[in-house]
């Protein structure tokens, strides 16, 4: 018994615990388990919203992404050289377990700006709740800004202008096809948010020296021998993914709610590592 219990623990602490600890990046047995994790997260933050009457909507989507950007900007705090977190708190700011941290936050945030609507005390909470995650994300890269220098000034001009002009060109031509699904805002969004993802591992491993954590990426990086191979990996995936999304579902209101919400999490998927990334590769940490 205690040689199992041995194992399970070896087993627990390689593809788990060490690779928070060291902030090492992913495997195959984490990489599957988060996705399970994921999947399951989805469904309960879909119960969540609606015990809380939220329609998942562009509206809505838009008042949270501030706290997208607060989260990645978190990250990058942690990342930072200056030591302000130490273990064990340090330990919630590494993926996975930020995104339970940012979440709660967040969830209290949706909830105090929905009690301020109800309480008559404001007309709308969108750009309440927007407003509680631009102040959380101006206060994180003040701090940045105060602990670091901008050391590669180009590279978030490199990752907006390169992502946004793909971005376009892409629309450009779904437009020219009279493509209703691919010139939609949400998905063109989604798609801009890759984009910038794509940019920024592009430049930060081919041209600065950074490495890919996660397991698929990684594997056709070392491939091909460029993160170039990332612009077409995410045309491929997301254009299927969003295609699908929006030919397969229902059209009733919960199909159309959790549709939403799927596009909401691809979207934060995107954004959130371009957003740290890109601030990371700014300021040389």
């Amino acid at each position: 018994m205690s040689y199992l219990t041995e194992e399970i623990s070896q087993f627990i602490n390689t593809y788990y615990l060490n690779p928070i600890r060291g902030d090492e990046g992913y495997n195959l047995v984490n990489t599957f388990t988060w996705a399970v994790v994921l999947g399951i997260c989805i469904f309960g933050v879909f119960r969540l919203l609606k015990k809380l009457e939220v329609k998942i909507n562009q509206k809505f989507i838009i008042s949270l992404l501030p706290f997208v950007l607060a989260g990645s900007s978190l990250r990058v705090i942690e990342d930072s050289p200056a030591d302000i977190f130490h273990p064990p708190f340090s330990y919630l700011l590494i993926t996975p377990n930020i995104y339970f941290l940012v979440f709660g936050i967040t969830v209290v945030c949706l909830w105090l700006s929905i009690r301020l609507q109800k309480a008559g005390l404001v007309k709308d909470y969108h750009p309440v709740f927007a407003g509680f995650g631009l102040t959380w994300f101006l206060l994180n890269l003040g701090t940045l800004l105060y602990l670091e220098d901008i050391v590669v000034p180009y590279v978030p001009v490199f990752v907006l202008v390169a992502g946004t002009g793909l971005t376009f060109t892409f629309y450009m031509v779904a437009r020219h096809f009279n493509s209703s699904i691919f010139t939609d805002p949400l998905n063109i969004s989604i798609l801009l948010a890759h984009m910038l993802d794509a940019s920024s591992t592009y430049i930060g491993i081919d041209k600065l020296g950074y490495y890919e954590k996660h397991v698929l990426p990684s594997y056709l990086i070392k491939l091909t021998d460029t993160a170039l191979v990332m612009y077409p990996l995410k045309l491929i995936i997301f254009v299927g993914v969003l295609y699908a999304l929006d030919t397969q579902f229902e059209k009733d209101e919960e199909s159309t709610n959790l549709k939403m919400l799927i596009k909401m999490v691809i979207l934060i998927l995107g954004l959130s590592p371009a957003t740290r990334n890109t601030i990371r590769m700014m300021l040389g940490i």
